[in-house]
């Protein structure tokens, strides 16, 4: 008879986040690149957009896990993004991630208005990034 081995208790403390599709909608192409190559690390299918037209068709044809939209960017700026993905039934309960490198309380509050469930100031780091995908996907 064989013993069977216990199991620990302690999960890896990183989120596994592999599988998921993340949309990052932003005019900068490091930021996209960046948040690119941390999320391809971590298994993730990252779909990259400049802005908020280029996104609006890859939302439908890829229907990503979590979405993070850029604020300040020409066009169609990431509120009225952001508000877009909201007012579609459709993807309405996809979790949107404001970007911006403004870290005011107007933004923030503005960002919660057009139904964004997290803000995220930028330049962000592995872990901040990793922390609000994991903090939307575990809701």
């Amino acid at each position: 008879m064989t013993e069977a081995t216990e199991v620990p208790a302690v999960l890896d403390a990183a989120p596994n986040l592999r599988g998921l599709k993340i949309l990052v909608i932003d005019d900068s192409k490091t930021i996209r690149r960046t948040a690119e190559t941390l999320l391809s690390k971590e298994g993730c299918t990252v779909y990259t957009a400049i802005d908020g037209f280029d996104a609006l068709s890859k939302i439908a044809d890829h229907q990503p896990d979590v979405i993070f939209v850029d604020i300040m960017m020409p066009r169609l700026d990431g509120y009225q993004t952001c508000s877009l993905i909201k007012h579609n039934k459709t993807f309405r309960s996809t979790p949107v991630i404001m970007l911006s490198s403004k870290d005011g309380l107007f933004d923030r509050a503005r960002g919660r208005i057009v139904g964004s469930e997290h803000y995220l100031t930028k330049p962000f780091t592995k872990d901040e990034l990793l922390g609000a995908i994991a903090a939307q996907v575990s809701r």
